[in-house]
């Protein structure tokens, strides 16, 4: 199974998979509304607009594991993003990122190691994993980076068609 097969829900519910966004660049985030990081919600939206003509999309699946800093219904969530960051890239169910309750999506990813070398849980808020358009993760981003920087930019620029 691909990464594009698995089944997933919007944040309303309605059920798919990630078919839509083959051939992308996909940053996939574990985001949450009450988190120290959740600034960094307002550098996904603009990454997501500044690339999006290039086929790039930022997909957000809100979790609750870290701190409970994710505790609204998917209408508060909703609501939140849009009205302090002006949100406009997909967000999908809310989910668990670890342990025997995580996600498929979450299954494939955490497989890719990050630039130490180190693959399996999710560690905070806001971890990031840059997919290629072939579907294989190209990059685990940890969450202390913010998505703005060079670390971040060059690395989905290196993806993108020209």
């Amino acid at each position: 199974m691909s990464l594009y097969d698995i089944p997933v829900r919007t944040l309303e519910g309605e059920p798919g998979d990630l078919s839509p966004y083959r051939g992308k660049v996909l940053l996939v985030v574990n985001v949450a509304s009450q988190c120290g990081r959740t600034p960094q919600y307002a550098a996904l939206e603009e990454l997501h607009r500044r690339y999006g003509a290039r086929g790039f999309t930022v997909l957000g699946f809100p979790c609750n594991q870290f701190g409970e800093q994710e505790p609204g219904t998917p209408e508060e969530i909703r609501a939140f993003c849009s009205a302090t960051y002006d949100v406009t890239f997909p967000l999908l169910e809310k989910v668990d990122v670890n342990g025997p309750g995580r996600h498929p999506v979450y299954e494939f990813l955490t497989t890719a190691p990050d630039e130490h070398g180190v693959a399996g849980d999710v560690e905070w808020n806001f971890e990031k994993f840059l997919v290629s358009p072939d579907g294989q993760v190209a990059h685990r981003i940890r969450s202390g980076v913010k998505p703005g920087t060079p670390e971040v930019t060059d690395r989905i620029e290196a993806l993108l068609p020209a």
